[in-house]
């Protein structure tokens, strides 16, 4: 039993033998648009990260002990309870290994791992009972803790420099979604998830956990503001790692991601307003940086975009995306900007990557990324996808609009544009600008796009 907690050619299509002539061309462009540049800086000026009182609750003043033997779940979290009935401040884990289960933020309060220490999470899910309040890949229920989560909390923190070990590996959380040898493992739990969704259930009834096999979050604040991910590293989580849900103004800052799990996305804001991703590396087993905002008819339900989001100064490696859009985006995206980021690895699929279908439906408006250095992507720079996983079987028509990519160098791509919309809702405005791809394998494929521009764009394919 469960216990509960809580992107200039007009017309509709054009072949990937029409696409592959498109390199090198140069066209003439509109430059009297305003600079949507400037919305980013607006975005990032506004967004403040927490700050907390001069105040140090010690977690071994509470009886955690660094001997990665004993359980500290309790001392950790009496220390946050101390500290936000205090007022707030910083709840400290000094240098060395504690052991612990789910540690649960509250307002005010900084967990600040040292830079010697380590929080090492169990990997018994009894442990990450009773069950609360959470979204799984983007639809509400009831279900295991994630192992740092808050719930409608306010200038909340995780910072310090130390190291949060999830322990996952193929013989405990990811073997609910592969075996150590590849091989998937059905979980009929996903499916009867989105249904309830689809028939309505209320998410307090849509109860999960140790039978349902959903593997938890790593990081998790649930309807929060004033959130702050800064200077720790995070290593083998069972799921999404860093996961932002309905949160306004969230600072995600010099943070090491390196976790090659199964659905191990580096940072995933879902519904949230007003995001900074800077100054952070990710290594992961999908995508790294994936923002969401709900599936199918529960996105629609809460119906929140996420939107007004930063990506600065980040450096990705392996992955699906480096910067994705979707699957679930049910809720729409807009005014995502990336910028002053590097990428490459021979398993890092795509630089940008939008994905949905007409299940999910929603809208995609306003992506700009801009001085990404390229040294290898294995599939394509860009790719916009209205097939996505179960493809064109749906009534949700998905839009997506007026996208940007200028200033990239790509050392090694196998191929540039892999764009397909629907001849119902093409891909709308679609522009690269002063950029060049080298190490060209395969031809474009641009089916239904309207409004793609080229300017200034160089790709060595067939010379």
């Amino acid at each position: 039993m469960n216990t509960i907690d809580r992107r200039t050619f007009i017309g509709s299509s054009i072949s990937a033998a029409v696409g592959a002539a498109l390199f090198p061309l140069a066209g003439c462009a509109d430059r009297s648009a305003e600079d949507p540049w400037l919305l980013a800086d607006e975005i990032r000026n506004r967004i403040q990260a927490p700050e907390f009182p001069d105040r140090d609750f010690l977690v071994t003043e509470f009886g955690a002990i660094a001997d990665d033997e004993t359980d500290s779940t309790k001392s950790i979290n009496d220390a946050i309870r101390a500290c936000a009935e205090a007022g707030g401040g910083r709840v400290v884990i000094p240098a060395g290994t504690y052991s612990t289960g789910p540690i649960h933020l509250l307002s005010n309060v900084n967990l600040h791992v040292t830079e010697n220490a380590t929080l090492s999470f169990y990997t018994d899910p009894e442990k990450y009972l009773p069950l609360v309040f959470t979204r799984f890949e983007g639809t509400e229920c009831m279900n295991f803790s994630p192992l740092v989560y808050a719930f409608e909390q306010e200038n909340i923190a995780v910072t310090g420099g130390g190291t949060l070990d999830g322990n996952a590996d193929y013989d405990n959380w990811w073997i609910w979604k592969k075996s150590r040898e590849g091989e998937k493992q059905p979980n009929p739990s996903i499916k009867q998830l989105t249904e309830m969704g689809d028939a309505g259930v209320p998410p307090e009834e849509r109860i999960f956990g140790l039978e349902g096999r959903l593997r938890p979050c790593f990081i998790e604040p649930y309807r929060c503001r004033n959130v702050l991910i800064e200077d720790v590293r995070l290593r083998r989580a069972p799921f999404w790692q860093i996961h932002p849900v309905l949160s306004t103004n969230v600072t995600v800052r010099g943070v090491d991601v390196n976790s090659h799990g199964p659905n191990n996305d580096g940072c995933n804001p879902e519904s949230c307003r007003d995001v900074l991703i800077e100054n952070s590396f990710f290594d992961t087993g999908d995508d790294c940086i994936a923002i969401k905002s709900g599936r199918n008819t529960d996105g629609r339900r809460i119906n929140v975009p996420s939107e007004n989001i930063v990506v600065s100064n980040c450096e990705m490696r392996a992955g699906h995306g480096g910067v994705v859009i979707g699957s679930e985006m049910s809720g729409g995206v807009r005014n995502v900007f990336a910028e002053n980021c590097h990428m490459s690895s021979p398993d890092l699929w795509y630089m940008l990557r939008i994905k949905t279908n007409s299940l999910r439906g929603g809208f995609v408006e306003n992506v700009h990324v801009r001085k990404v250095k390229i040294g290898t992507v294995g599939i394509a720079a860009v790719r916009v996808n209205f097939h996505y996983s179960d493809g064109d079987v749906g009534e949700h028509v998905p839009r997506v609009s007026n996208v940007s990519v200028s200033d990239v160098i790509g050392e090694d791509v196998r191929q540039v544009l892999f764009l397909q919309g629907y001849e119902r809702s093409s891909v709308q405005d679609i522009r690269i600008s002063n950029s060049r791809f080298e190490g060209v394998q395969e031809a474009n494929v641009v089916e239904h796009v309207d409004g793609l521009v080229l300017d200034n764009v160089y790709s060595d394919f067939g010379s």
